[in-house]
């Protein structure tokens, strides 16, 4: 009989990770995430909480992308409105 460690995220308890690292990262995600969504909250009021919710994650997936637009590399942007390098990546995680 193999035995297996899982490690589960303490921000989202259904999600069960192989790696103690992926974990410990995807709690650093969502933590980002919820900052963000309270700015979002906070600057535009009519949004809907599920709506700041993706949007908020969806910056957290993509950091290093919004990093290099945020640091005079704005182009860096078109690889999320393209479908390229991170933005996918982002997608595919989201429903989890």
């Amino acid at each position: 009989m193999a035995v297996e460690i899982l490690y589960r995220s303490s921000r989202d308890p259904e999600k069960l990770f192989m790696d103690r690292a992926e974990a410990d990262a995807h709690d650093r995600m969502l933590e980002l995430a919820e900052s963000v969504q309270a700015v979002i909250l906070k600057a535009v009021p009519s949004i809907s909480e599920e709506q700041a919710e993706e949007l908020s994650i969806y910056m957290a997936k993509n950091r290093d992308v919004f990093a290099k637009a945020f640091s005079k590399k704005s182009d860096a942007l078109n690889a999320l409105i393209t479908g390229i390098d991170a933005g996918k990546e982002g997608d595919d995680n989201a429903q989890d």
